[in-house]
């Protein structure tokens, strides 16, 4: 099977990539991997040459450019884990609203082409951020032991509980351009796979994290502070009080691998396509649990805080995987403990990572 991934230089098409290299199935045989990526993001070229190394080919080009597909080689199947991460893309003065649509929509349509063209099957990587945010903001919040968590003595919008937020919470706006942009993309993506008549699949992840991802704010918060942390980097609780009570959950990319694998073999109709995926209750935490177990692992040190909201940001949001254990017999492999330490022994062998990853 060849397979061909897009951001394949960034941490989440690199991590899937190798896991990919790295199993064999009952006859031995390996998925042959391509890589495409703009190798825009500062770090990238770290990833494109151990991917070299390990043998994959990897192309250079911006899927924004229909032209720049026309160098890859016909594949069975496309991972599309290539976006504009971050939920302030558009709004934030760092990039403009167009900018964000054509990294996050109209890349998704010349991809859908290049699988009508080729007959390939159309994976999308999506979010929990399609998920609309006045509910989300609006959620009956309790605290314990430093965490925001469900206020379940209060009424809960349909798609909410203490396992998290599922697939049937409402996607209505506002969600953020981010957010629609991945949204449309879904829409497209099924639309496409049922007139032109390929498989696809859409995987809503939570936040993945792991070790080697980029020490940014917008590619990964549990990287981030464990990489600022360890360098001493100013840190802050924003928002919500500035308790650092909101709550995150985590899920290793490598452990999506048995998933796509199923997914690449499923073959007849079935009720929906979209699968939430995340680590669940069980791996998630707040920014302060986060801080606290930083201290234990490294050392004491001070975080700031401010106050004030900031635009879209959101006090809890665990995703609730449950369709996808039950429908895929699948469940994440790595605890949130195996994560953060991955994490953590990264940081202490690159002492540059930071500067690597664009984040000094």
């Amino acid at each position: 099977m060849k397979i061909l991934i897009t951001g394949a230089c960034g941490f989440v098409g690199s991590t899937l990539a190798l896991a990919f290299l790295e199993d064999a199935g009952a006859a031995g045989d390996r998925a042959q991997i391509v890589g495409f990526d703009n190798l825009s993001r500062l770090g990238s070229e770290t990833n494109r040459l151990q991917l070299i190394r390990r043998g994959v080919r990897v192309f250079h080009g911006d899927l924004r450019a229909a032209e720049d597909l026309e160098q890859l080689p016909p594949c069975d199947w496309v991972i599309d884990a290539a976006a504009n991460p971050s939920v302030l893309a558009g709004v934030d003065g760092q990039s403009s609203s167009k900018q964000l649509l054509d990294h996050n929509l109209s890349s998704t349509v010349h991809l859908l082409e290049y699988c009508r063209k080729h007959g390939a099957g159309f994976l999308l990587l999506s979010t929990s951020r399609v998920y609309s945010i006045p509910p989300l903001a609006g959620l009956p919040m309790a605290q314990h032991n430093g965490a925001f968590c469900l206020d379940e003595t209060r009424p809960l919008p349909p798609g909410v509980s203490r396992r998290g937020v599922d697939e049937a919470f409402s996607t209505q706006p506002p969600i953020s351009l981010y957010g629609v942009s991945k949204l449309a993309s879904e829409l497209l993506a099924l639309e496409y796979g049922e007139t032109f008549g390929f498989p696809v699949w859409i995987n809503r992840c939570g936040v993945l994290a792991g070790a080697g991802q980029f020490g940014r704010a917008d590619q990964g918060i549990f990287s981030f502070w464990i990489n600022s942390w360890l360098r001493g980097k100013p840190l802050k609780y924003i928002g919500f009080g500035g308790h650092g009570w909101q709550v995150r959950d985590a899920l290793h990319p490598r452990d999506l691998l048995s998933l796509l694998k199923k997914q690449f073999a499923r073959s007849g109709s079935v009720d929906s396509r979209v699968f939430n995926l995340g680590g669940g209750p069980e791996n998630a935490m707040s920014l302060l649990q986060l801080s606290q177990w930083c201290q234990r692992r490294f050392q004491n040190r001070q975080v700031l805080v401010d106050p004030r909201e900031r635009r879209f940001d959101i006090p809890w949001m665990v995703m609730d995987d449950r369709r996808a254990r039950s429908f895929w017999d699948w469940q994440p492999q790595t605890p949130l403990a195996g994560i953060l330490e991955e994490i953590a022994l990264h940081a202490e062998a690159h002492d540059n990572w930071l500067e690597i990853s664009g984040s000094a």
